[in-house]
């Protein structure tokens, strides 16, 4: 047996609020709606990750998901502009990432990174 995919689930009455986030401000597709379910994503082959966690590393909470980008700046640039919060960051880290906390419209915590 092989997992071919993970995907994260978020629980929210507001499913439609989710485009302005994790489509316009991050620019995931959209790659199914059936209104009571939207999935986000791309068409292109990622790897396949999961983790568990006792902290977020440097002392941060743990985050519910963790999204890596190519351009960090343009990330925290179009989170701004779109009005959500940084609850951490940008910060460079030991491990050799370069990350943010925002909060989606749904209160769960994002980590947006880069590996340097």
């Amino acid at each position: 047996m092989k997992v071919k995919r993970i995907v994260a689930n978020i629980a929210s009455d507001r499913v439609g609020e989710a485009k302005r986030f994790y489509g316009d401000v991050l620019g995931l597709d959209t790659l199914m709606d059936q209104g009571w379910i939207v999935t986000y994503g791309t068409q292109e082959k990622t790897r396949l990750q999961m983790s568990v966690m006792s902290q977020g590393g440097s002392d941060t909470p743990v985050p519910d998901l963790s999204i890596e980008v190519d351009d960090l700046d343009e990330a925290l640039e179009r989170v701004e502009k779109a009005g959500f919060p940084i609850e951490y960051g940008p910060a460079e880290e030991p491990w050799g990432v370069r990350r943010f906390y925002t909060r989606d419209p749904f209160g769960k915590l994002v980590n947006i990174l880069t590996h340097r």
